[in-house]
């Protein structure tokens, strides 16, 4: 039962009295419920002085605490409460949008807190972590993908044939791609699908043509822009390339083969969207190449606007992994000693990329787990993420100067880092388990 006179509001829930104002409640937003009961559009017997009776059959503790919410814009759930329990109520009162855009602020590497840990199902196979943008992620190893929401419930598991995992890419939070090996004796097997997140089930299957006749092919790693969705491909032959897919259809748009190239676009280890250069950054790194290259290709003029390749031998300076950070204008890369380097691409020309190294170490031995976990870039703005020895380094443009450290103890070697939706994922080899780092909000006074 519940009573309402000026702009105070009485409200029963669980059989526990509140008392709030129309003020407070108006916080929850015109779409929420709370909203909608005080909201004259949404409730056709509002009147400024009618007093409404409201009950609403729901735990009051639980109440209480999205309430003082709605009063300060800080969620404060007691230790003895369960997170996600109180996500579940904020969902059924309308205010989940709202505590997750409160829950944390844009990704700064010298303020992120250790948000989370998550253990996996697996045995210390994961492989790679991939982040959404609304804060949530996936983890694939072997030949299962796990999917986590933002709150970090796990969401069904993926698999595409049962067949191991090469990479996996969000098209969106609620929809992700998954790229394997083709099955040779089971035609239209593996190869590279997309899945509903919230069901676990495949949408579509992605055929590749060529000459209008289908192909096996194995799928390698993935990207992904506002429509379409990009893969390196290798197979028999004429596969090998990087093909290109609508992402609502699946159809194929293009496949740029590699004939007549000096590097194999089939064998890229990375792809990265460029969206305001509208270019696709493709790395073939060590092991897939002795001489990494490093190239930006324009899908509109099917043609490589910017390219770099290694001159080092294999008992030097080995690129590992890359990274575009268009809001610098560089790019980004680490080799097996941890250095990292950095080259403009604004510099014009075929190969003329000059790399400047930065936090050179001297060559050292490098036990079994670390020569398995090699050193994972990522980016946010103008930082730049670095593993190394079971933590993250975290460098700052312009002077790409060492900021800060994240480190956690437990779970061993890194495998992969992630960015997206604001938070930073660092997956662990030994103990599979990945960690969650998040910005907290400023406390306005």
């Amino acid at each position: 039962m519940g009573t309402r006179s000026g702009d105070r509001v009485k409200l029963n829930v669980g059989g526990k009295e509140f008392v709030t104002s129309r003020t407070t409640l108006a916080r929850a937003g015109r779409d929420s419920m709370l909203g909608a009961m005080i909201h004259r559009d949404w409730n056709s017997s509002y009147s400024e002085t009618l007093m409404d009776e409201y009950f609403i059959d729901r735990n009051p503790a639980h109440f209480s605490v999205l309430l003082d919410f709605l009063r300060t814009g800080e969620l404060h759930i007691p230790p003895a409460m369960s997170e996600r329990v109180v996500y579940k109520e904020a969902l059924y009162y309308g205010l989940l949008d709202s505590i997750h855009a409160s829950k944390w602020d844009c990704l700064d590497g010298n303020r992120v807190r250790h948000a989370a840990s998550v253990r996996g199902r697996a045995t210390g196979d994961a492989a790679a972590v991939r982040a959404d943008g609304e804060g949530g992620c996936c983890v694939a190893h072997g030949c299962m993908v796990h999917v986590y929401d933002w709150t970090m419930e796990e969401l069904p598991p993926l698999s595409l044939d049962f067949h191991a995992v090469n990479d996996v890419g969000f098209l969106h939070p609620g929809r992700l791609v998954v790229s394997t090996c083709a099955s040779v004796d089971k035609p239209g097997r593996g190869g590279m699908a997309s899945f509903d997140t919230t069901t676990g089930k495949i949408v579509h299957r992605f055929q590749l043509c060529r000459r209008d006749e289908g192909k096996i092919f194995t799928a390698g790693a993935l990207s992904s822009g506002e429509t379409h969705v990009y893969a390196s491909c290798r197979g028999r032959s004429e596969e090998y390339g990087l093909g290109t897919w609508d992402q609502s259809t699946a159809q194929q748009v293009d496949f740029l083969s590699d004939d007549n190239r000096d590097w194999a676009l089939g064998d890229a280890g990375k792809l990265q969207w460029l969206p305001r250069r509208g270019v696709l950054l493709v790395s073939t790194l060590y092991p897939r190449n002795d001489r990494g290259h490093v190239s930006l290709v324009d899908p509109r003029t099917r043609g490589v606007v910017w390219s770099w390749t290694e001159e080092a031998q294999l008992d030097e300076k080995v690129v590992l992994d890359t990274v575009a950070m268009e809001d610098c204008n560089t790019i980004c890369v680490v080799n097996q000693f941890d250095n990292t380097g950095f080259m403009d691409l604004r510099i014009d020309g075929q190969g003329d990329g000059h790399v400047k190294w930065s936090h050179r170490t001297r060559p050292r031995k490098i036990s079994d787990v670390e020569e398995k976990c090699y050193s994972k870039l990522a980016a946010s703005g103008t930082q730049l993420f670095c593993s190394s020895n079971g933590g993250v380094n975290v460098l700052c443009a312009p002077d790409w100067v060492f900021t800060s450290r994240l480190q956690e103890k437990g779970g061993g070697g890194i495998s992969d880092i992630a960015v997206g939706g604001d938070r930073l994922f660092v997956l662990h080899n030994e103990e599979n388990v990945f960690n969650v780092w998040e910005t907290p909000t400023l406390v306005q006074d």
